[in-house]
């Protein structure tokens, strides 16, 4: 449990640094005051751009997953899941789990329920110290509490002797266009 947490927050602590935006918002030296009398609003600093989106990653943790049969369940699911995108954008942010599972509606042309994502799912073995993983297509998910079901194909691999905390990296590299919800802009944040 200790190294999912340190895990976790070294994530977090490297998502947090990777954001373009937040680092650039700052300079270094001294801050300098302003004069009572000089109106900041409407000071343009820089050239303003649309947040463009992105195809990303999207990675689920979990504190245990269970595959039994055509089911994956994960349990402790955390709260919210780490999305990232590749080069050249180099962006990444967080996004609520349960917002996430809106991409499996059926409303958008290009949703989960449609063309589901290939995730590896990757399980520790506390005992051996090794990993576990499977390959498979995520279907349907139902999220219950703490614990987050889906149907699944499964492609290769399995998860027996997996026993601690997990981790599902989803795949929508492939996808024409970035994702559609309502959230996408708090995904995309410090995309440029």
């Amino acid at each position: 449990m200790r190294s999912l947490r340190l895990a976790a927050a070294l994530l977090a602590a490297s998502a947090f640094l990777g954001l373009p935006q937040a680092a650039g918002a700052q300079t270094a030296g001294a801050p300098q005051s302003v004069p009572q009398s000089t109106p900041l609003a409407g000071k343009t600093i820089g050239k303003p751009q649309q947040p463009q989106l992105v195809p990303s990653m999207i990675v689920l943790t979990a504190r245990g997953a269970k595959l039994a049969g055509q089911t994956l369940t994960l349990e402790g699911i955390s709260p919210s899941a780490i999305v990232f995108a590749d080069r050249p954008i180099r962006s990444a942010g967080h996004a609520l789990t349960k917002h996430l599972l809106e991409e499996w509606s059926s409303s958008a042309p290009d949703s989960f329920a449609k063309d589901p994502p290939n995730a590896t799912v990757s399980v520790l073995n506390k005992g051996k110290g090794e990993v576990v993983d499977a390959v498979m297509v995520l279907k349907s998910p139902k999220l219950e509490g703490d614990k987050l079901v889906f149907n699944v194909e499964v492609i290769e691999g399995n998860l027996a002797g997996g026993d601690g905390a997990v981790s599902v990296f989803l795949d929508i590299i492939n996808l024409p266009l970035a994702r559609r919800t309502s959230h996408r802009s708090a995904w995309y944040a410090g995309a440029q």
